[in-house]
């Protein structure tokens, strides 16, 4: 790359006729912004400083923009970041066919100082890679809880991973990024918390069950796994002819609708538990609540109560028998900035 860019740099310099033309600095100011987004003075200014070598002021810019961000994270440390967004991140959501798999997913919750930052493309994609990044390196654990934190000091020190620009892998770290963010934006960018499910597929011997993730966030702009408000669901589906009812087209449309509308569920509602306490009516118990969200079919009926009749109707379960069907096994809800 430095070779080809100095050729490019000679030839400004000498003109394609070998005659010096008017104004070469124009010419590298206007290849050098091909490479990196900055105005045209700061542009000039790298290449003064770097011999009008192109590559040599890609460098320049970079340690330029590295210590501006420095300087900037210091200097709102001290500041509150009460906004933000929830990242939700789902690389494997479970029960898609009639292969084994399992499921990974994470949940972030990243802050800045306004709204207005908030809503900004960088700062979303920064959340979005921030999401995978935690997805991606959670590990499988042995443990009858389904949902657990994943610790904000190892995610900042990992090395930032993204679905979508994959050539950046690697080449920051979470921390460095959030760093860059504050020097672009002007504002203090904070990681407050960060949680994952990942869980292997059952063996052999269990493949009458399936598990499956429901996501879903509320008051999003543009980006459907980011909100104020989100939520992570487990579900598990069990039926001896489990196999053979995941095959349908039919019944992986149904459940993505049923999942959507469990999300739905327990965003729109104050929801905070699964099951009431015994022999107590809890209004923030999930399975106690009328089943809003499911538009067209069951409405009004208690959730529990609609998922057993879901399940039956599509073959999950049959008459007299009594174990199988759909179940919620745990979920995550946060707000942004919350009490926790």
């Amino acid at each position: 790359m430095h070779l080809d860019l100095r050729g490019k740099c000679w030839s400004f310099a000498r003109g394609r006729n070998g005659d010096i033309p008017d104004d070469p600095l124009k010419e590298l100011v206007a290849e050098l912004r091909k490479h990196v987004d900055v105005s045209p003075i700061l542009a000039g200014q790298a290449l003064r400083a770097s011999d009008m070598d192109v590559s040599k002021a890609l460098v320049w810019l970079e340690q330029a923009r590295s210590e501006s961000a420095v300087k900037k994270a210091a200097k709102v440390e001290g500041r509150e970041a009460n906004e933000g967004m929830i990242g939700t991140a789902v690389l494997s959501p479970g029960a898609t066919s009639a292969k084994p798999s399992g499921v990974r997913a994470a949940m972030v919750e990243l802050n800045c100082e306004t709204d207005f930052v908030a809503r900004n493309d960088l700062f979303s994609q920064l959340l979005d890679d921030i999401a995978h990044t935690a997805a991606f390196m959670s590990e499988p654990v042995d443990s009858d809880k389904f949902f657990h934190p994943f610790s904000v000091d190892v995610l900042q020190g990992a090395p930032l991973l993204s679905k979508t620009n994959p050539e950046k892998n690697g080449k920051n770290t979470v921390a460095d990024a959030m760093r860059d963010l504050t020097g672009r934006v002007g504002e203090k960018i904070s990681l407050r918390r960060a949680l994952t499910v990942v869980r292997d597929p059952f063996p052999p011997s269990q493949r009458d069950i399936a598990l499956r993730i429901a996501s879903r966030v509320h008051q999003s702009v543009s980006n459907p796994r980011q909100g104020r408000i989100g939520n992570l669901a487990l579900l598990a589906l069990k039926s001896p002819r489990l196999a053979t009812v995941l095959e349908s087209e039919e019944f992986q449309n149904d459940l993505s609708r049923l999942c959507l509308s469990l999300g739905n569920q327990i965003i729109g509602f104050p929801t905070t538990s699964i099951r009431s306490s015994s022999g107590v009516q809890e209004e923030g118990a999930l399975y106690n609540q009328p089943f809003a969200m499911f538009m067209g079919e069951g409405n009004n009926q208690p959730v529990q109560t609609f998922l057993r009749s879901w399940a039956a109707q599509r073959g999950l379960v049959e008459s007299g028998e009594q174990d199988g069907g759909v179940k919620v096994l745990d979920f995550a809800k946060w707000t942004v900035a919350e009490s926790i």
